[in-house]
């Protein structure tokens, strides 16, 4: 009886090991294609020690006159100048930096965004961020001495009517 016990408990493990199906393959693991993380800083910015104002009208002086650069508008409540330039829309933007203990002076931060206000990753926007970084000290310095020649010219004026009186 033992014997015949055990030749079925044989039998049975021999038939449990046999598979009846498909030979079913468990799929492989694919990993999700992600998409690229939009930037979390526009390539390009930079900072300069001069004040918002000047820096702000500077950078339109050069946006201006810049061949490619397309000037379609600016608010200067907003510190942005709406442009485009090889085609790709974008601001150009001039925010203060508050002082601290890296920063000691005036500091102006240069940089761009989408025109949804978002990190820009572009190669012409970067490419204008770099020339703006090259031109704004010498433009800076000719903003600041034709407002100086404005302010002679207005005080000068207000000096004459007085005399007049």
């Amino acid at each position: 009886m033992t014997r015949k016990l055990a030749c079925l408990c044989l039998l049975a493990l021999l038939l449990g090991g046999c598979r009846t199906g498909p030979n079913e393959r468990t799929p492989e693991k694919t990993l999700p294609i992600e998409a690229p993380l939009p930037p979390s800083v526009t390539p390009g910015e930079f900072l300069i020690e001069a004040d918002k104002l000047d820096t702000w009208n500077a950078l339109g002086q050069i946006a201006v006159r810049t061949p490619g650069v397309e000037y379609e508008g600016r608010a200067q409540i907003m510190d942005i100048y709406s442009l485009r330039y090889r085609g790709v829309a974008f601001m150009a933007l001039t925010k203060s930096v508050l002082l601290s203990d890296t920063i000691k002076r005036t500091t102006t931060r240069v940089t761009a965004t989408t025109l949804d206000g978002k990190p820009i990753d572009s190669k012409p926007v970067t490419e204008f961020l770099a020339l703006l970084q090259r031109e704004l000290p010498a433009e800076i310095e000719s903003v600041r001495a034709k407002q100086a020649a404005q302010k002679k010219a207005k005080a000068k004026g207000k000096a004459k009517k007085k005399k007049k009186k």
